[in-house]
């Protein structure tokens, strides 16, 4: 009997000693909070609903420990996530369906975090402009990559003949050249547009490309801000990137409720240096927080259809249904 209880004491302390060993490899990978989380988000509009994140982090009011840094290149941030260096990031949608295929799913869309932010900017020569028809048989300076394929793409859906100018491929280079006068119509992104009419009084906003576009395609499709993680950092910290992404809706919501305390976090925080212009902007900016089926279904008929404009825009395929991550898959 006495020699019973002690085997099963021996078999006890084994299954004891085994469960410490699990917890303290990290093998048990549903339980692991990682040491750092390192984010990376962009500056402009993209990168404002992050604002009062990076506020929390810095002040030690955040579930996670984040380092949050802000960027103006997009790509120095997927060759950052590419190389491991971030796990947490934000991108415009085009360049996360890129990555994706560059990687074989190495990054997931974790939520989209901006709609459209397009407008057509003119000058007081082309003041008539109303519709997006008064722009047949015109030239259009249109800052390369996203903006081109977008607005490419509605025009050719809506049947307008344009012509679309790079030249000024940057859309800060394109917002100096058309205050200067060195353009006559542009498509421009908030918060370039409030900062070029608030230099040149003789500009207006003509064209809400949004709205132009939910007239021809699917309302809602136009999406061109999201979030995205490693593929591997969400295997090994799934309740981690939970928490992240429930206090990141928090504080997208919080920027939409509270303009103006918003504006100074983004100045504060490095988003963008201009509180004035960011609190006129956010309004106009279609920052929105979107995940799961409502995301999937939103960005599956955007890529399609840049799909359709230009499959290099989306990496040469429309992503599968994999690169959209979903809370407690």
């Amino acid at each position: 009997m006495k020699k019973t209880a002690e085997i099963l004491l021996s078999v006890l302390l084994a299954l004891i000693l085994s469960v410490m060993a699990v917890s303290c490899n990290g093998t048990d990978k549903n339980n692991q909070t990682p040491e750092k989380i390192n984010i990376a988000t962009l500056s402009g509009t993209t990168g404002f609903g992050m604002a009062k994140l990076i506020s929390d982090s810095k002040n030690s009011q955040s579930q996670l420990n984040y380092s949050i840094e802000v960027q103006t290149d997009p790509s120095l941030i997927q060759a950052a996530l590419i190389s491991g260096g971030l796990d947490i990031a934000t991108l415009p949608t085009n360049a996360a369906a890129n990555l994706y295929a560059k990687t074989n799913g190495g990054i997931k869309i974790l939520a989209t975090n901006t709609l459209g932010v397009l407008y057509v900017v003119v000058n007081e020569a082309n003041s008539d402009i109303k519709s997006l028809s008064d722009l047949d048989g015109k030239t259009v300076f249109c800052p390369a990559q996203n903006p081109t394929f977008i607005f490419k793409g509605l025009c050719d859906k809506a049947g307008v003949n344009v012509k679309v100018d790079n030249t000024y491929a940057q859309p800060a280079d394109l917002r100096t050249a058309i205050i200067a006068g060195q353009a006559d119509i542009a498509i421009l992104p908030e918060p370039m547009v409030t900062i070029a009419i608030s230099a040149n009084k003789s500009l207006t906003a003509a064209l809400d490309i949004t709205a132009e576009w939910d007239k021809v395609f699917p309302e809602g499709s136009l999406v061109q801000g999201c979030v995205v993680a490693r593929t591997e950092f969400i295997e090994q910290y799934p309740e981690a990137v939970e928490k992240f992404l429930t206090e990141y809706r928090a504080s997208v919501n919080y920027v939409n409720q509270n303009t103006g305390d918003a504006a100074r976090l983004i100045a504060e925080t490095g988003i963008f240096d201009n509180e004035n212009i960011a609190k006129t902007a956010i309004p106009k900016c279609n920052i929105k927080y979107v995940d799961g089926d409502e995301m999937a279904a939103a960005l599956d008929l955007f890529f399609s259809t840049l799909y359709d404009i230009d499959p290099k825009a989306v990496g040469g395929s429309v992503p599968s249904a994999d690169i959209y991550y979903r809370l407690n898959d």
